[in-house]
């Protein structure tokens, strides 16, 4: 079976309800190392063994983690049903994403850092949002299909989507552009947004480009605030060239759009290519991916600095228009 068809978009969100406990979500009081529970090790541990007891113990260990990830993956409803693990190993065997599957784990045999850096960046989010709850996290091996699986408590990252942008096996598969941001360094930053999307889901106009624009511009400027470490051009996988082209070139982008009649029209189609990691050639030859979340980082930013709005109030505004005028954004 060609790796070809588990092919999907880098950030995929995939939200699973499972009626099984999560005892493992964390109370964040300090910035201490969260813990990332390591299922894909004990899974790559599974698909190579001939050790079925290993099922069964995977499955008591890690009940909503298999449940959520055979629905995501294998789109089957229930570790319990007849032929379930079969399926998985599967799966996992074949040879182009078993060979993933080993190299990611040996990139990932410590994650350390990571857990230090996931420990900052959820103290900053439990203080600023001491209502949320903070998510178990995990890790998982998806074929580059699900990259994030969300749960009741519980978030999974998709290692295999970081293994940095020189990694050969990527060459067949993804564009440069695409390659960018599949690196060590996006871990965190995809963690959080994760989740942060998982408890704030989009609540506007799906195809009008303004509520999508101040929807991931939010994202955006919380997780930068989560990580001051993480620069804004890193964080959207450009160069600082082109970084300070779109700095350059704000008021002229911004002038195309609304000359173009693209705010408000719900076209999903011209909304979508706003927000593609394809360069937004369209607009202009220069132009990067991804512009529409460019954009509303600046509304965003702006936004917060003219009204000195909490980072809570602001996720909790769902009026995209009002912060778009209160912004007073004109480049």
């Amino acid at each position: 079976m060609s790796l070809k068809i588990f092919l999907t978009l880098l950030m995929t969100v995939c939200f699973c309800s499972c009626n099984g406990q999560n005892t493992n979500a964390n109370s964040i009081t300090s910035a201490v190392p969260m813990p990332i529970n390591r299922f894909d090790k004990e899974l790559f541990q599974l698909i190579n063994s001939d050790d079925t007891t290993l099922n069964q113990q995977l499955l008591a260990k890690y009940p909503q983690m298999t449940e959520i990830l055979g629905k995501g993956i294998l789109n089957m409803q229930s570790p319990d049903l007849p032929g379930f693990f079969t399926k998985l190993e599967n799966f996992y065997s074949e040879p182009t994403l078993k060979k993933l599957y080993g190299d990611a784990i040996q990139k990932y045999d410590s994650v350390a850092g990571l857990e230090q850096s996931l420990g900052n960046a959820f103290a900053w989010i439990h203080e600023n949002f001491p209502t949320m709850q903070i998510p178990a996290l995990y890790m998982h091996v998806s074929g580059f299909n699900q990259n994030v699986l969300v749960g009741d408590s519980l978030l999974s990252l998709s290692i295999d989507k970081y293994m940095g942008e020189d990694y050969p096996l990527y060459q067949d598969f993804f564009y440069d552009y695409q390659r960018s941001k599949m690196q060590p360094s996006h871990v965190v930053p995809d963690y959080v947004a994760g989740w942060l999307m998982s408890e704030y889901p989009f609540d506007g106009k799906e195809n009008v480009l303004l509520d999508r624009m101040i929807y991931e511009g939010k994202i955006k400027y919380m997780v930068l605030l989560a990580l001051p470490e993480m620069t804004p051009a890193n964080l959207f996988g450009y160069t600082d060239q082109s970084w300070e082209w779109c700095k350059n070139n704000e008021a002229n982008l911004w002038k195309a759009i609304v000359e173009r009649k693209h705010l408000y029209t719900p076209d999903q189609m011209t909304t979508m290519k706003y927000f593609e990691d394809m360069p937004a050639h369209f607009l202009t030859s220069d132009a990067p991916g991804n512009i529409g979340s460019w954009i509303g980082l600046q509304i965003i930013t702006q936004y917060m600095n003219e009204t000195n709005a909490t980072p809570e109030a602001l996720m909790n505004n769902n009026n995209p228009q009002e912060i778009l005028t209160l912004s007073k954004y004109k480049p």
